[in-house]
């Protein structure tokens, strides 16, 4: 208890001199929170992270890694990319907090303390990859509106919790659901309170399934605040925004759900393919679900040195949403022939995988190495940036880097 006391100490002190004024009741801040004065203070020391991470938006803060960041083979707090649609919310009142189930389907609503749900239900871990759905948008020409992601808004952390499955089965559900919806604690960037920054949610059968966490441990510490403490949705394999943080409301619908960024073109690509530019109707926009097959070379940076006649490591991840990935390979030709990389299955499922090669060059000269999965269905990433949307979502074309043989 002492050191606990003077490590909070210590720390309000810290805040304090980066705010530049006594935070008065500091006593009385809950565990992990930052005031809402720090979220316009440096993100670096904010959200302990890397120097080299890529700050996209302040307001609200959107922030991507590099490859080379990426490369521990279980994503670190400091190296996690941060996609928020709204404020950090300011009061965590963590011994208060209750997750409310409710909707259409559902006989009556429920709450439960996250002491309940912590003690009433198993806990389970898994590593579990959450890629935001715009990752990579920045390729797509015409251009885009959004964050301009460029690779480095994808994750594979160990999540701690309860199984969504298990809290559903416990309050008991109608059989005419057919979607989740969540609901949290964070502001509108307008700070209007009747609305929400973003309320989107999945299809029953992912909620049911037994990786889908109500998480509230992030690689076996109290997930960050950034990340969504003290209770955040974890849907493996689906764009991250399906992965409500902060949650504080489950909706059991009898339709799909109509929440915010749910409807019209957010989170959506076109049905069919379309031109580049092309106005999309509403109505031919469909929900993204499962994420497409994708990889990424976190060693060596790109624009690497390297010998005449030395060999070079590489390696990196690969995933393919509610996929395996079954192959995984390499080419210096510009995709003319390719050569096959060590695959390691997954951890469990819906993990990245990890890959390695040892690559040759036949001369001195410039290189690219490319990279390439190839998921279970036998479905291969694309050289370059695939069919354009509206939005820039999806974006699975092969990464590259550049390599100089001296």
């Amino acid at each position: 208890m002492k050191r606990r006391n003077f490590v909070k100490k210590a720390t309000l002190t810290t805040m304090a001199g980066i705010i530049g004024a006594d935070i008065v009741f500091g006593a009385n801040m809950p565990l992990n929170y930052n005031p809402m004065a720090l979220q316009d203070a440096d993100p670096f020391q904010l959200f302990g992270l890397d120097k080299e991470m890529v700050v996209l938006n302040d307001k609200p803060w959107n922030i991507e890694a590099k490859a080379h960041l990426l490369d521990e083979k279980i994503t670190s707090n400091k190296n996690m990319f941060i996609r928020n649609n709204g404020l950090i919310p300011e009061n965590i009142d963590v011994d208060n907090w209750v997750l409310t189930i409710d909707g259409e389907s559902v006989s009556e609503s429920k709450t439960y303390s996250l002491k309940d749900l912590k003690s009433k239900f198993k806990q389970y871990t898994y590593q579990l990859t959450v890629e935001c759905g715009g990752n990579g948008r920045s390729e797509f020409n015409p251009p885009a509106k959004g964050n301009q992601w460029t690779i480095g808004a994808v994750s594979c952390a160990n999540w701690t919790g309860v199984r969504l499955q298990d809290v559903l089965n416990d309050i008991g559900i109608k059989s005419d659901a057919v979607y989740i919806g969540y609901h949290a604690a964070d502001t509108h960037i307008s700070r209007d309170p009747n609305k929400e920054p973003i309320s989107r949610g999945v299809p029953i059968a992912k909620a049911m399934q037994e990786e889908t966490l109500l998480a509230f441990k992030m690689n076996g510490e109290d997930i960050p605040v950034s990340h969504g403490y003290p209770l955040r949705l974890v849907c493996g394999g689906w764009p991250a925004s399906t992965s409500g943080k902060w949650v504080n409301r489950i909706s059991i619908r009898n339709i799909v759900h109509d929440g915010t960024k749910m409807m019209g073109t957010a989170y959506r690509v076109p049905c069919n393919a379309v031109a580049p530019g092309d106005v999309v109707k509403d109505e031919d926009m469909c929900i993204i679900e499962s994420m497409p097959v994708k990889s990424l070379l976190t060693y060596p940076k790109s624009g690497a040195m390297i010998k005449d006649g030395n060999t070079l490591n590489i390696r990196g991840h690969a995933w393919a949403g509610e996929l395996a990935v079954e192959k995984m390979e390499y080419s210096i030709d510009f995709g003319a022939t390719w050569k096959v990389c060590t695959l390691d299955k997954p951890v469990n499922r819906l993990a990245w995988q990890h890959f390695s090669a040892s690559v040759s060059f036949p001369k001195k000269g410039y290189y690219e190495i490319w990279a390439k999965a190839t998921d279970a269905n036998g479905v291969g990433q694309p050289m370059l940036v695939p069919g354009w949307n509206p939005k820039g979502y999806l974006n699975n074309a092969c990464h590259r880097i550049a390599v100089k043989v001296n």
